[in-house]
């Protein structure tokens, strides 16, 4: 099973928004929000909540194409997320992950015992490439016991 497929299964949201899980891999995940009238806003585009889920999910297919071999022993959980929103958007968008720290550090202190945290960065865009709207989710791998 895909991370996409994993995420679509166990995370209800991800399913209800029909979310598209395009791209995951350690270094970069890209997932996508179709247009749908059922999750629109008063001006007609995707409804900030909508926007934040897909950037939250996005976030969450980063860490486990990172971290999915820490599963055994650490849940990753998000800490905090702040989310900017720049442009109107409308139609479909696509949100696009990157880790803001690398793997093998963060790997290397829950090897010493710690709880590291770590940022994702997320770039939602338009069709038109125009960026509507940027996040960051702060995440922990906290350890299992």
């Amino acid at each position: 099973m895909s991370i996409g497929e994993m995420l679509a299964a166990t995370v209800p949201m991800a399913r209800t928004l029909n979310l598209q899980f395009l791209e995951t891999t350690p270094e970069r995940a890209v997932v996508a929000l179709p247009d749908q009238n059922e999750y629109h806003n008063h001006v007609g585009g995707p409804h900030a909540g909508a926007m934040f889920t897909l950037g939250e999910s996005a976030s969450g297919a980063i860490v486990l194409a990172a971290f999915g071999d820490q599963l055994a022993r650490a849940v990753p959980l998000a800490v905090s997320a702040e989310i900017a929103y720049k442009k109107l958007a409308m139609g479909p968008l696509t949100a696009t992950a990157t880790l803001g720290r690398p793997a093998a550090e963060v790997v290397a202190e829950l090897d010493e015992g710690r709880r590291p945290e770590f940022p994702v960065s997320i770039a939602i865009r338009r069709e038109d490439g125009a960026v509507t709207g940027e996040m960051s989710v702060v995440w922990t791998l906290r350890p299992n016991g």
